[in-house]
């Protein structure tokens, strides 16, 4: 399997293992190429085998010598079960970087579920950048999501993992169709890549080529502390696009009911965490305050055009109203 590990060869990294067919491959793919990684594992208490695959888990710590992280937790079986268990994934993984300063996070996604998301976009209505925002890398505040087998089947892994006697678990749960990614899993995405794998992957590579080409600016032009200001790019998908990025880095996926209020309103809070404002040139990031200013410092934020809902933020964290012109 032709893989290239070299972006992350001398940097801390943590794997998120789950010890099915995915992780389990990209565990030993890693450790082939000499990667230094140490992992971590959820326990969601819904599956009596999960207790097979902490175990399991544990032994290839030991017998590698990794540090090894456990997040025992109880979670309802419910329709939104999937998010409920990524919010507590991700808040257990950015804990464990905070606290040991890892750089990155690996995830063990690969190209099926690249089509899956690509399709479950379609099925919504979506345009290019949400089509193929399952990227490589994806820039968090203090450390990098790293995917190094998006070009890679799940086919193909346990291929891998069969013709070298590796063990892995097969997750039950995986099958149950009221989850919609598991539908789009078995009923499009797993069938169509059977069949046309080699076509998918190279159409990603033109599409990500030609979304490339277009030199969409995405970074902050300035960021002080939780503070972004971006440029208004007079576009409402790639403005859309823009505050979709930052939010995700704070933890906050949008959904498409608050996109269009963000289109419509300009200005206003998110999730009772994020304010956000689009004005003439720039967007306005940042979190919610309830900072009390006096009518100098608000005056002086009005001759600056620095937004309403802004300047409390600004006024909490002491910013130099001077760092913010351009």
């Amino acid at each position: 399997m032709n893989l290239d590990f070299s972006v992350v060869k001398n940097q801390k990294n943590l794997l998120a293992f789950s010890a099915g067919v995915d992780s389990a491959a990209l565990f030993f793919l890693l450790l082939e190429q000499n990667i230094p990684f140490d992992i971590a594992i959820v326990n969601y208490n819904i599956r009596t085998q999960s207790k097979e695959e902490i175990s399991y888990a544990k032994e290839l710590a030991i017998k590698y010598n990794k540090e090894i992280f456990i997040f025992d937790t109880s979670i309802e079986n419910s329709s939104n079960f999937e998010k409920k268990a990524r919010d507590i994934r991700y808040a257990f993984f950015e804990e464990i970087i905070n606290k040991y300063s890892y750089k990155n996070l690996i995830t063990a996604h690969q190209l099926n579920d690249k089509l899956e998301w690509f399709m479950m976009q379609l099925s919504k209505g979506a345009g290019l950048i949400e089509l193929i925002g399952f990227n490589e890398f994806e820039q968090k505040d203090i450390y990098k999501i790293y995917k190094p087998l998006l070009n890679i089947t799940k086919n193909e892994l346990e291929i891998y993992l069969q013709k070298n006697n590796l063990k892995y678990f097969v997750d039950e749960s995986n099958f149950d169709e009221k989850y919609k990614r598991n539908f789009f899993r078995h009923n499009f995405s797993n069938k169509f890549l059977d069949k046309f794998s080699s076509g998918v992957k190279k159409s990603f590579e033109y599409l990500q080529n030609d979304l490339n080409s277009m030199n969409i600016q995405y970074e902050a032009i300035k960021k002080i502390d939780e503070l972004e200001i971006f440029l208004n790019q007079n576009d409402d998908n790639l403005n859309i696009r823009t505050i979709d990025l930052s939010l995700k880095k704070r933890g906050i996926l949008l959904s498409n009911a608050q996109r269009n209020e963000i289109i419509k309103q300009k200005e206003l809070t998110i999730s009772h965490k994020i304010n956000i404002s689009i004005c003439k040139d720039y967007i306005w990031i940042a979190p919610i305050s309830n900072s009390v200013m006096d009518k100098k410092f608000k005056d002086m934020c009005r001759i600056n055009n620095i937004p309403r809902n802004i300047r409390a933020y600004i006024s909490y964290k002491r910013i130099d109203l001077k760092e913010l012109m351009f």
